[in-house]
């Protein structure tokens, strides 16, 4: 009978449809990112695939608009962070091998091509701190030789790859702050009970303690002003959004630069020579700037008229007369701007996804939902274009962290879901992160409780107003939205008809028993407070109570789950047992694993591999329509 249903459904209504945008158009490589401009303000530096389909770092030429391939990586199988500019003229990027997230620094010589391994230490971690013009053959890195969860300060440099230690981590700093010579001045340093505090570096070499927060505060160190007088920092020490503030080094006092009651402050737009906090940048529903430097406010008014509406800046040269910029919206893919701020002249640089010009994409709707407690909760509605939003298959997809959130913004996961005929449906459940301290804190010790209720009200929400049918909802999301899943299909059976899990822990102990070495300075400011702590008998039988991996028996939709192999944060052993413990009890599931992919699939062969698996697996239980698997996207060597 549902199957019938489907079919009907189906011809008439997936046929209004626009037509299909294909995988390889959403999920391929875009095909520019990552701009960044040089300090002399001459070059781009950018990111796109060579002949090969393997992303590569290239060079353009402002003036004469001349591209070349300088980087020739061999394989997709390592993954990296963006490249960006020393102030020497070379180009630095962290990379990792497999999705280890075990990062070596790189510099690559823009003139020859050249790129060398600046940590070329197995299993040692790098992290970059900072650089300065002042210090143009100089960069600060942290490196964990010492031990896995302890970062020394290294010195870096780039005239000869000569490392020289700085300063040695005594194992509780988390966070190391330089001056603009590129000097220690400041650190952050863990409690065992994840309280924090912010210590300076006075003349004498010793350190004093200037601020600090409790466990449940949030507090980021922004940096140091030029003048050493003033530490930037969000903070929600006495407050529940995190607002912008400046301590005092003298005197450890805090003013106050920018707060929102509304919404957290995500950003802080800084000059990075002079070091003034120019803007902020807030979002509760949707993106709004705050001008703190008025010597910038024509800028942002010129920019203001670009064609999308979240618009934000990347880099600037050293002069601070070209900056590059993207837009995006939540039709539109990232595109990016080259902002004459002498001559007041916008130039095109690229579009992210061109491709996507030929198809329409879906519009989505931001509203506060309404929990079942009275709880507002930020959440997006994106709605398939062409066809009556009445009694539609849906699709909640579920952010991970869960200190993270959704944004109002292109997602080409949602606009694939869209384009195939779903509803989308994208709630901020208490416990994301960027609507203050109480909402976020609302989320502890809520695992499988009122985080998931926030999930399943946002789909009792959309039965009621009509947008969906009861019968044909999925739950869908990666790390902690693939808990989630598995928790939506385990202790709510019968709300969903099928669930997708990327990556997701299927057991809270084993989890966080098994968490990255690196993790360990932040496991009680956060992973303790969120599910308790593993070494107290009465939180081990909490966690219990909220793992599904020990409640298969009442799941009764299909389930498909996806894994990396080399996942360094949620293991292979948290699918394997969830897995295993589904085929014992005889539940429909399929298991895909890739083995050179780590916490999400970096890859795009991966990517589209994944997603036209689940392209079938939502069409043949919820009734989407589906874009046939070409050879290329077969997944039947992976599965399990």
């Amino acid at each position: 009978m549902i199957l019938s249903f489907l079919v009907i459904w189906s011809l008439s209504a997936l046929a209004e449809l626009p037509p299909l945008i294909p995988r390889s158009v959403l999920f391929g490589n875009p095909e520019y990112g990552n701009p960044a401009i040089s300090p002399d303000g001459t070059h781009i530096a950018y990111e796109k695939a060579d002949t090969n389909g393997i992303m590569q770092i290239w060079i353009r030429d402002i003036a004469g608009k001349q591209d070349r391939q300088i980087t020739h990586e061999q394989s997709t199988q390592n993954s990296g962070s963006a490249s960006f500019w020393a102030y020497d003229g070379e180009l630095l990027y962290l990379k990792d091998s497999n999705g280890n997230e075990m990062e070596h620094l790189f510099a690559c010589t823009p003139s020859t091509g050249e790129v060398r391994d600046l940590t070329p230490f197995p299993g040692i971690k790098a992290a970059f701190i900072d650089r300065e013009p002042e210090r143009p053959n100089q960069v600060l890195i942290t490196l964990n030789r010492q031990g896995k969860a302890v970062f020394d300060v290294w010195s870096v440099n780039l005239s000869n790859g000569a490392l020289q230690p700085v300063m040695q981590n005594p194992g509780e700093v988390v966070q190391w702050i330089a001056d603009a010579s590129l000097k220690i001045r400041a650190a952050v340093g863990k409690g065992k009970d994840g309280s924090g505090e912010l210590r300076l570096l006075t003349k004498e070499n010793s350190w004093k303690t200037l601020y600090a927060w409790k466990t449940t505060d949030t507090v980021d160190i922004i940096g140091l002003s030029k003048d050493e007088k003033e530490i930037y920092l969000r903070s929600n020490k006495d407050a529940d959004t995190t607002g912008l503030y400046a301590v005092e080094t003298l005197t450890g006092r805090q003013k106050g630069v920018f707060y929102d009651p509304t919404a957290d402050v995500q950003y802080a737009l800084i000059d990075p020579v002079s070091r003034i906090i120019q803007a902020a940048w807030c979002y509760r529903l949707k993106p709004r700037w705050e001008i703190l430097d008025k010597s910038i406010s024509p800028d942002f008014a010129a920019l203001a008229r670009l064609p999308n509406s979240d618009m934000q800046v990347m880099c600037r040269d050293l002069e601070d007369r070209r900056w590059v910029v993207s837009c995006q919206s939540d039709t539109n893919a990232p595109g990016f701007y080259l902002w004459d701020r002498r001559e007041r002249k916008v130039t095109d640089l690229f579009f992210s996804r061109p491709g996507l010009k030929r198809y329409t994409l879906s519009p989505t709707k931001a509203f506060e939902l309404k929990a079942r407690d009275g709880l507002s909760l930020p959440t997006y509605l994106t709605l398939p274009v062409g066809i009556e939003p009445t009694n539609l298959p849906v699709v909640l997809l579920v952010h991970g962290g869960p200190r993270q959130r959704d944004f109002w913004s292109y997602n080409y996961v949602v606009q694939w879901l869209a384009n195939r005929g779903y509803a989308v449906l994208e709630v901020n459940y208490r416990g994301s992160s960027g609507f203050g301290k109480a909402f976020m804190h609302a989320g502890d010790r809520e695992f499988a409780g009122k985080m998931q209720d926030d999930l399943t009200d946002g789909a009792n929400w959309a039965i009621e107003q009509r947008i969906a049918d009861p019968r044909r909802i999925a739950i869908m999301g990666a790390s902690y939205g693939g808990y989630a899943t598995l928790a939506g299909l385990a202790f709510t059976p019968d709300v969903f008809a099928a669930g997708v899990d990327e990556c997701g822990f299927s057991n809270l102990r084993t989890f966080v028993e098994n968490v990255p070495a690196y993790w360990k300075p932040f496991m009680t400011s956060y992973w303790y407070q969120l599910v308790g702590n593993p070494e107290h008998p009465e939180d081990l039988i909490d966690m219990e109570k909220r793992s599904p991996l020990f409640y298969v028996d009442k799941i009764k939709a299909p389930l498909l789950i996806g894994q990396g192999a080399n996942d360094p944060r949620v293991k292979k052993q948290e699918s394997d047992q969830m897995v295993a413990a589904m085929r014992k009890a005889g539940k429909q599931v399929d298991y895909i694993v890739f083995p050179d992919e780590g916490h999400g699939f970096s890859r795009p062969e991966d990517t589209r591999r994944f997603y036209a698996a689940t392209e079938q697996f939502l069409a043949s239980h919820l009734g989407g329509r589906f874009e046939p698997a070409e050879e290329n996207e077969s997944v039947d060597g992976f599965r399990q």
